[in-house]
């Protein structure tokens, strides 16, 4: 039946996955429009349960992924490429850079590039710390980047190695369950993988609605300092994500070469004017310096950030659990969530690299622009606050006070010349990064439907870009005055089932790197006595995902 009707629409897609995901995310926006206030009270219930007894989950598994990546790009397997061993990338590294960044992160620095700095610096998570000291802003600085730099992008590259590896050496469908294939063979193209592709369709239109959401907010506080007529509110939010949404869907009918890639290098163009600007009209020689200072902090704290998770906080009087729920742990559920649509694009456009070029390059050239990035904009915003003053600036206490954290950014910009300007700018970086990490999204969701790195039809992309900002609306609609809170509620939710799935790429990953050791062997000391992993079954499984869809 499903397959009919699929015919009938003029649909080139897997019909079970497509129609599933979509009634399923219909039937949230329905509940989540029509019982807002029950629908809020149970995510709440739910995320104060999975705070309180998975964060260390969440902490310890984003930890093991990095050492995973680490040993897996140093190891024997470094060399094999994500694909045939004679294929070729078809991006340029600074095309690649700039599609992945502007994917991927780009919007999450605008957000909290002077506000996450700024809200550790006046308030220091841990005990003996003065806020607005020398030594809060040190550690302010190294939160900061132990949140977006290393094990932010481990979080995508786990998946994305996991993709490259088993669509392009296996010849599987682009999808979530075919990184299972070593323990569920054939089943990925039963009942179990599909369940599994409709968890990822899900997780990454949730995890993308929180991203478009916070966007949405910064603009229109953006937008309510340049225009006093225009106020930060729910409608002009929704408002906003409808423009938006009508932009990134124009990009999506143009395509990922014309349109993701364009807009991307844009994207970043701009972004990088905005932080040249910053640094040379900000105290130059001190950011200069602070770039290597700051790394030098980052990697003697690193260890202990990423195996701390508050285990002492109930002894103490100071800290407690509050802050990692409303921080780390919110980080890494939300990030999770972006794991399958990051794990896709980052495959698709790294076809042809080794596993070894892959991990260090998702790893480490969007950690260094991370680290350049918050030193530029967050020890400047500190700076301008007073550092050693013990007095709360003007930032600070819109963020911490006022709790207005999407107007950190503009109220930073007040501080140089032409800051109206300037601030128009960024309102327009941070749209433009909107439409990237929507279009390229949708471009994913579409992928992981049809099951191969060829788009479906047009109306198909279409549905997912305008299926994006309905749900994104309805969120700010939920949050409502709330805002950021219930948006923090809903992504640790809905991030906890990515977060296992992703988790249990690791031993799939392990066993599929276990079988090219094997035929390594073979071809070296001949034939060995094969085993349910080994090429022809793997051959005759891909012939009947051909076949099957």
């Amino acid at each position: 039946m499903l397959e009919s009707l699929a015919q009938r629409l003029g649909l080139r897609t897997n019909p079970t996955i497509f129609f599933v995901s979509a009634g399923l995310m219909v039937l949230f926006l329905v509940l989540l429009l029509g019982f807002p206030g029950p629908i809020g009270a149970a995510f709440g219930v739910a995320r104060d349960w999975i705070v309180t007894n998975l964060g260390w989950f969440f902490i310890l598994g984003v930890t093991a992924w990095l050492i995973f990546l680490a040993y897996v790009a140093l190891s024997r397997y470094g060399h094999l490429r994500l694909g045939g061993d004679d294929s070729r990338p078809e991006y340029s590294n600074l095309s690649w850079f700039a599609m992945l960044f502007a994917g991927g992160i780009g919007t999450v620095l605008m957000f909290w590039g002077v506000a996450e700095p700024i809200s550790h610096f006046a308030q220091p998570p841990f005990a003996g710390v003065e806020p607005f000291s020398p030594r809060a802003a040190e550690e302010a600085m190294s939160i900061s980047l132990y949140h977006l730099s290393l094990h932010t992008w481990a979080i995508f590259t786990l998946p994305g190695l996991a993709f490259g590896y088993f669509v392009y050496r296996y010849n599987l469908p682009l999808r979530v369950s075919s990184v299972f294939y070593p323990f569920l063979k054939d089943r990925i193209h039963g009942p179990i993988g599909k369940t599994i592709d409709i968890f990822a369709v899900l997780g990454t239109l949730f995890g993308l609605a929180v991203s478009l959401g916070l966007g949405t907010s910064q603009i229109a506080a953006g937008l309510g300092e340049l225009f006093t007529s225009i106020t930060d509110s729910t409608p002009v939010r929704v408002i906003i994500i409808g423009v938006l949404t009508a932009v990134a869907t124009t990009s999506i009918v143009a395509g990922l070469d014309k349109g993701v890639k364009r807009l991307s290098n844009i994207n970043i163009l701009m972004a990088v004017g905005l932080m040249l600007f910053v640094l040379f009209f900000g105290d130059t020689v001190f950011l200069l310096r602070q770039v290597i200072e700051s790394a030098g902090h980052y990697g003697q704290n690193i260890i202990g950030l990423s195996f701390w998770n508050d285990a002492m906080a109930r002894f103490t009087k100071e800290g407690g659990w509050g802050w990692q729920q409303t921080w780390t742990v919110f980080y890494w559920a939300w990030t999770v969530t972006w794991a399958p649509f990051m794990g896709v694009f980052l495959a698709r456009i790294s076809k042809g690299r080794t596993i070894r070029q892959f991990v260090v390059g998702v790893l480490l050239a969007p950690s260094a622009f991370t680290l350049v990035w918050f030193v530029i904009f967050g020890w400047s915003a500190m700076v301008s606050d007073g550092i050693g003053t013990g007095e709360m600036g003007e930032i600070a206490r819109r963020v911490v006070v006022d709790e207005e954290v999407p107007i950190a950014m503009f109220e930073f910009f007040s501080n140089f010349p032409a800051a109206t300007l300037v601030s128009g700018l960024a309102v327009v970086v941070v749209a433009l990064f909107f439409a990237t990490s929507s279009d390229s999204a949708s471009l994913v969701v579409d992928m992981l439907c049809v099951g191969t790195d060829d788009a479906g039809p047009v109306r198909q992309r279409v549905f997912w870009g305008v299926s994006e900002g309905a749900l994104a609306a309805a969120l700010i609609i939920l949050g409502g005055d709330a805002g950021l809170e219930a948006l923090q509620t809903v992504i640790t939710v809905v991030g906890l089932p990515i977060f296992i799935l992703v988790f249990l790429t690791v031993p799939c990953l392990l066993k599929g790197l276990s079988s090219e050791r094997r035929k390594a062997m073979e071809l070296r000391f001949g034939d060995v006595p094969p085993r349910a992993s080994e090429p022809a079954e793997r051959d005759r499984d891909a012939k009947e995902s051909a076949v099957g869809g």
